[in-house]
């Protein structure tokens, strides 16, 4: 099947440049020029990934996509720009973006990023195991991007929810920072490091309402989803 992209970029010549490159490679490609009618687009069409670039008129990149996950769209993005500033691919990783191109840049690379993105898509899909959790007092839904506390329901974005997941398949045994960063970013930077630990200090926040549950560090190691519940349900069956 085809595979939808989103490209909002208000640079006319770049646009029609990469609509036509993205169309050789078998891509369908929806161009949007400012981040307004990206963010009308996106929410009304399904699409495999946005390539979103950050210095547009009316509505930045990141304000953009911050607007996307806050309207609950999931679909992934990159984010295309002429900063290369270490603060600004901080913030493109904090806000959930799956990679950041500086311009200029390579066709190819560019292409070689869009199809490790699909290509991880695809394997999230064919995941199998749980899809539901219980830590503690909460409840969390993986295919819903949900976690429950009581009648409260916050929705989570796509990276919180992806880094939940690891912890709760690792419950009360170490997570490894590496591993895991290589599985939500596909490597394993400085910058990709940085933005997992502030991921990892989101979720801590969302837990601590359950004095039970506690995701704790291990020294150059890792981290532990720590739920004391579940332990003494383990030592009482012992």
């Amino acid at each position: 099947m085809e595979k939808k992209i989103l490209l909002v970029e208000d640079d006319l010549n770049m646009g029609f440049l990469l609509v036509n490159y993205l169309q050789d490679e078998n891509f369908k490609v929806k161009l949007c020029r400012d981040g307004f009618e990206g963010l009308t687009v996106a929410q009304k069409e399904h699409f495999d990934l946005c390539i979103i670039d950050v210095m547009m008129p009316k509505l930045d990149g990141f304000a953009l996509a911050k607007a996307l996950r806050k309207k609950g769209v999931s679909t992934p993005f990159i984010f295309l720009t002429a900063k290369s500033m270490k603060q600004d691919k901080l913030n493109g990783y904090s806000i959930g973006a799956e990679d950041y191109v500086t311009k200029p840049f390579d066709e190819d690379e560019l292409l070689c990023k869009i199809k490790v993105i699909m290509r991880r898509k695809k394997d999230e899909v064919a995941e199998c195991g749980p899809k539901t959790f219980e830590i503690g007092k909460f409840k969390f839904d993986y295919n819903l991007h949900q976690l429950s506390y009581g009648d409260e329901v916050h929705r989570l974005t796509k990276k919180e929810n992806e880094i939940l997941k690891l912890l709760c398949m690792q419950k009360n045994s170490i997570l490894r920072r590496d591993e895991a960063v290589i599985k939500i970013y596909g490597k394993d930077d400085y910058f990709m490091g940085r933005c997992f630990d502030v991921y990892i200090s989101r979720i801590r926040k969302l837990l601590k309402r359950d004095s039970s549950i506690e995701i704790k560090n291990v020294f150059n190691v890792g981290f532990i989803l720590s739920d004391e519940k579940e332990k003494k349900v383990v030592l009482n069956d012992d």
